[in-house]
């Protein structure tokens, strides 16, 4: 039997405008940038090379102290609806998630997470009331936070009728840390070319482009329950939790592997590794696998290699950038640490911008625009 041809599904389309998000975070940084004087008077001072990374850097005398805030974004609706489907939570995993979005943020910098907060906000009371579910995500946050050795210091619980929509619960979390010794940050200063990529494994979709995967799962007969693969149905591959970093980047330091530059591989998708505003080149020859589930949207939303890579992980969850010297060190650390992690390409002089050769692909440096 002819199958069907498959109608294209951009991002765009499943509502996530990047070129409408985007300068709106310009506008941000900017206005944001003339509010570093006021440290001055605290005796403290901002980092500048910070104004656009994915974590703030203060100067505070002896150390750095870095900081992010960031949402979970709608994978909670997955759970929500897999739960229906099969009666089993999941927010221990959407706990993980949740953290891992601003944990593996406030490493790129070279920070130590130290402490957690937590966002719970809730359409309504009711929502605490499934007593199994709220233990799993407090469950779950607690099992993330001793997995990269931070505190979690409190949060906040608000039930937020009319703003959230009911049965439902907007996540987020902050991340405090510190860069110590101060040689320890890791802002791109050092990088340059013939410098190594080493990329870290994900262990699925993560947390960013669950918009087009749930967009994706209204078109599929049997939705969520879609086998994938032998065994592994869409909805449950989609709940894979996000793999948690910092053990990985906290062995490297103690192993006196200096990293020269970091990337955490989110929304943009392998565009994120153009991050960094030197004019440099990043040539990747060794491309990781693909999680089924990342092949399965990128193949049943019609994408082709440019635009899957330049929307989902792919199988890269995290980049980094280090002396070639130290590349197949930091590949056995991580694995140590039981992270994937491949040699995958190199640093190069030259007009910016990022060449998969495998793939045919190329990024040039006007293709992310975040700063």
């Amino acid at each position: 039997m002819t199958q069907p041809p498959i109608t294209p599904l951009s991002y765009e389309q499943a509502g996530v405008q990047y070129d409408l998000i985007d300068p709106l975070k310009i506008a941000a940084q900017r206005a944001a940038a003339a509010t570093g004087a006021h440290l001055a008077a605290r005796g403290f001072g901002e980092v500048a090379a910070s104004r656009g990374e994915s974590a703030y850097v203060v100067d505070v005398g002896p150390f750095y102290v870095a900081s992010i805030v960031e949402c979970l974004g709608s994978k909670a609706l997955v759970a929500d609806e897999m739960q229906r489907l099969t009666g089993r939570s999941d927010y221990a995993g959407i706990a993980q998630d949740t953290i891992a979005m601003a944990v593996n943020d406030l490493i790129t910098v070279g920070a130590t997470p130290l402490v957690v907060q937590a966002y719970w906000a809730a359409g309504g009371s009711d929502w605490f009331a499934d007593a199994a579910r709220a233990q799993a995500l407090v469950a779950g946050w607690k099992a993330a936070c001793d997995h990269c050795g931070v505190a979690w210091g409190g949060g906040e619980t608000p039930a937020l009728a009319g703003i959230v929509e009911a049965g439902r619960i907007d996540l987020a979390a902050s991340c405090t840390g510190l860069v110590n010794p101060k040689e320890r940050l890791s802002l791109g200063e050092r990088l340059a070319p013939g410098d190594a990529i080493v990329l870290l494994a994900s262990s699925g979709i993560h947390a960013n482009g669950l918009s087009l995967a749930r967009k994706l799962a209204e078109r599929l007969p049997q939705g969520y329950l879609t086998e994938i693969a032998p065994g592994l149905g869409y909805g449950r591959a989609l709940l894979a939790p996000t793999t948690l970093y910092a053990p990985v980047t906290e062995a490297l330091w103690a192993r006196g592997i200096r990293v020269h530059y970091a990337a955490n591989i989110t929304g943009h998708g392998w565009r994120k590794l153009l991050r960094h505003p030197k004019p440099l080149g990043y040539r990747i020859h060794t491309v990781p696998p693909v999680p089924p589930v990342l092949r399965f949207i990128a193949d049943q939303a019609g994408h082709d290699a440019a635009e899957a890579y330049g929307t989902l992980n792919m199988g890269a969850g995290f980049a980094l950038f280090v002396g070639a010297a130290d590349a197949e060190r930091t590949v056995a650390v991580a694995r140590e640490c039981g992270v994937a992690a491949w040699v995958a390409g190199a640093v190069e002089a030259g007009a910016k911008r990022l060449v998969i050769e495998p793939l045919g692909v190329e990024y040039g440096g006007e293709s992310l625009a975040l700063r």
